[in-house]
């Protein structure tokens, strides 16, 4: 997005953008919180008891406020609803009406008595954009199914291949496992959030839409070239999911991730090992000859790793071209260099008051700059009947 492009400079990209969220889950929150992140009025809308995410693992502190929460819902607004009672119905019907977009993850089997049905909300409200995100879809056999993050890694392929590459190597005889954390569900809210704008841009020709969003297939999307080799009867497993050559390799103080694709990366790289006669060997000019010896070559990669330091690697790599990076701590990314100079963290005040570093947004914008979200929501801390 540029300026070019009608955004007024200094002016949030979603300015003037009201969504109202309701969220059990960390898919739909997340999906808030990025278009909160650009500048859209965000009103959760939760239950008396607060959203089931404020008591969510891990805790920080005394008297336990959710890290999770933390980082989800800053820059929103709390409003507690009750749509199963009238008052709380009007509330919905008020917050609806002044709504550009609806984000919601209610089950199917809650969502009449709440008044949150498809086919009601449409009727009511033509002009909103109504985001379902659920862990299977709205639609199909397994649309009334609950879904944890782990049955979702698994359900959307990506379980089976895990862990590959260096990790199956280390510990080949380990089970499946899922990323840390709420891997498929942030791809299922990233997922939502863009078909909510995309729905919203929209507007103007078709009018107000419902949007199917399916934990299961944004997973799916992140192994699209997994599934796309079945067609050549190709399956890929755990064992054997890697890059041909590079990948994860342990250096003296971290690891290192390598990727070459390029043949001028691979000259690099080569100029980055201190040109060892084995890769001054003609035929590994040759990519295809490259593949096929793929072991051999990180063998070799791993032995010269092993003797030199991660960050001198990594400086070097750098310099001359080879794709290369350090694993690195938490506290380093937060303290980074680069990560300091885009400004990508910012002072967010906890609900205890606690003051901590948080992510601005996995993005920018060039004449738009994103302002911090500063502060977690009390819970309801908006009046019901209040719209801005």
């Amino acid at each position: 997005m540029s300026c070019e492009d009608g955004v007024r400079e200094g002016e949030p990209p979603l300015a003037g953008c009201r969504v109202v969220e309701c969220s059990r889950g960390v898919a739909a929150a997340y999906a808030g919180r990025l278009l909160a992140a650009m500048g859209a009025t965000v009103v959760m809308l939760e239950p008396p008891a607060g959203s089931p995410l404020r008591t969510a693992p891990p805790l920080l502190g005394e008297p336990g406020e959710s890290a999770l929460f933390a980082y989800l819902a800053p820059g929103k607004r709390s409003v507690v609803c009750d749509p199963l009672c009238a008052e709380g119905q009007r509330v919905l019907a008020r917050q609806l009406e002044v709504a550009d977009i609806l984000i919601d993850d209610t089950p199917l089997r809650e969502r009449a008595a709440r008044k949150l049905d498809q086919h009601e909300v449409g009727r009511r409200f033509p002009a909103l954009v109504h985001v379902s995100v659920l862990p299977f879809g709205s639609s199909g056999p397994k649309a009334d199914w609950d879904g944890e993050e782990v049955n979702l890694m698994h359900a959307g392929g990506e379980g089976f291949l895990l862990p590959n590459g260096l990790s199956h190597e280390l510990f080949p005889d380990r089970p499946p496992l899922k990323v840390y954390g709420h891997f498929a569900e942030y791809q299922a809210g990233a997922t939502a959030a863009l078909a909510a704008l995309c729905a919203w841009w929209a507007l103007p020709q078709v009018g107000g839409q419902y949007v199917d969003v399916s934990v299961q297939d944004a997973v799916l999307s992140v192994g699209a070239f997994a599934l796309q080799r079945l067609g050549d009867g190709s399956l890929e497993h755990r064992s054997t999911r890697r890059f041909r050559y590079g990948g994860v390799f342990e250096a003296r103080g971290g690891f290192v991730e390598l990727l070459t694709l390029e043949d001028r990366q691979w000259a690099a790289l080569v100029e980055l090992l201190e040109r060892p006669s084995w890769a001054l060997d003609e035929s590994l000019r040759d990519p295809l000859e490259r593949s096929r010896r793929g072991d051999e070559i990180n063998h070799h990669i791993r032995e010269w790793m092993s003797r030199h330091d991660v960050e001198a690697i990594v400086e070097r790599a750098q310099r001359l071209g080879v794709p290369a990076a350090k694993y690195r701590t938490p506290a380093e990314v937060i303290h980074g260099e680069h990560e300091r100079s885009r400004g990508l963290f910012a002072p967010l005040i906890l609900a205890t008051g606690e003051r901590v570093e948080a992510l601005t947004a996995p993005f920018q914008f060039r004449c738009s700059p994103l302002e911090p979200l500063r502060e977690v929501p009390k819970l309801g801390e908006m009046m019901p009947e209040a719209t801005s």
